[in-house]
């Protein structure tokens, strides 16, 4: 069985949906089930709203062959309530996707509340970073006699991923007990946080390792790469109680349901450090690649014996699917001007 991976790669740093499935791809090209030649595929893994079509010109091409959706989101939640995409997302899901992938059981919920339709195959894989990359060696010891090291990280700079929190902490945090540092885009400027540029891979991993605890505050996540690369790294976690982020922290960290709580829970994360630092209990992205596999595995036997047939969508649904993502374009280039005009 081999899949094809309608993405694109780069080299340069991305947010979470680049990083988990780029390494998802190499488990699967690890194990010999990746190809590059679409002729070859017997199933195309798409994500959410992203390359809607090169998907669509490729189900054209392969009418026959299985298409699975792994789903973020919902985006409105995230972003402006009348943003299309996961309109598209549904669309896509009904007339094209043979099998969905959610993130989380939060995700899972908020999408179907919102209009997904069920699938036949559907499915919950929480995501798994690079362990190459993404690990506990060469960790920095901790000593909680030390200035506690505190660290944030988003390659988005959207004031939901926490700013507003970080603002507080940077105007409220005792910084004669605590440093913080906050790694990619900010919309702020900070006076007593150490701001730096988006990082690499590579560099990111290094950088968390320097630090004692990883602060959270995003409130709308499907299932956050960032608060699992730091958590792989052996970072307890201070985390909003929001969306997803509890489905991941569980023992590893403590939840916060507002500002004033900060303080007090990274008193108990130092004094308990050790502790929780033991009970980070994450999938390894070996056991998050052999649940994809399963699930791939498992669709595909289906067809392969007959009992399922891939969904072939009528040139009215192809159409439907297209007004959707002209209309999406159109409302945000409309949006994006609009932005410019009265920022």
């Amino acid at each position: 069985m081999k899949v094809y991976f309608i993405f694109e790669f780069t080299v340069q740093p991305k947010g979470g949906v680049f990083q988990f499935t780029k390494a998802l791809k190499n488990y699967l090209q690890n194990n010999n089930h990746v190809t590059e030649d679409p002729n070859e595929a017997d199933i195309f893994f798409m994500s959410a709203s992203q390359y809607t079509k090169r998907v669509l010109s490729l189900k054209r091409q392969y009418p026959d062959k299985l298409f699975i959706h792994r789903i973020d989101g919902p985006i409105r939640l995230y972003n402006r309530m009348n943003d299309r995409r996961d309109l598209v997302v549904n669309i896509l899901n009904l007339y094209l996707s043979d099998g969905t992938i959610f993130q989380s059981n939060w995700s899972k919920k908020q999408n179907v509340k919102m209009g997904l339709a069920s699938s036949k195959f559907e499915t919950t894989i929480i995501n798994s970073p690079n362990p190459d990359i993404f690990n506990k060696q060469n960790k920095k010891y901790f000593n909680k006699n030390n200035k506690i090291k505190l660290i944030a990280t988003s390659w988005s700079s959207n004031i939901k991923k926490g700013f507003e929190v970080y603002k507080w902490m940077d105007e409220n945090l005792d910084f004669s007990k605590f440093e913080m540092t906050f790694v990619g885009n900010s919309p702020f400027n900070f006076k007593n946080i150490i701001l730096k540029e988006p990082m690499d891979s590579i560099n990111l991993s290094s950088e968390l390792k320097e630090h004692d605890v990883f602060i959270f505050a995003s409130q709308i996540e499907a299932c956050s790469n960032a608060l699992l690369e730091a958590m792989h790294c052996g970072l307890p976690a201070l985390v909003l109680d929001s969306s997803s982020n509890p489905e991941i922290v569980n023992k590893g960290g403590l939840l916060f349901k507002n500002c004033n709580e900060i303080p007090y829970k990274l008193d108990l994360i130092v004094k308990n450090y050790e502790e929780y630092q033991k009970n980070i209990n994450l999938p390894t992205i070996n056991e998050v690649g052999e649940l994809y596999y399963e699930f791939l595995t498992s669709i595909y036997n289906e067809k392969e014996n007959g009992s399922y047939k891939p969904k072939n969508p009528t040139l009215f649904d192809c159409l439907k699917i297209r007004s959707y993502i002209v209309l999406w374009n159109l409302e945000e280039k409309l949006y994006a001007i609009k932005r410019r005009i009265f920022k």
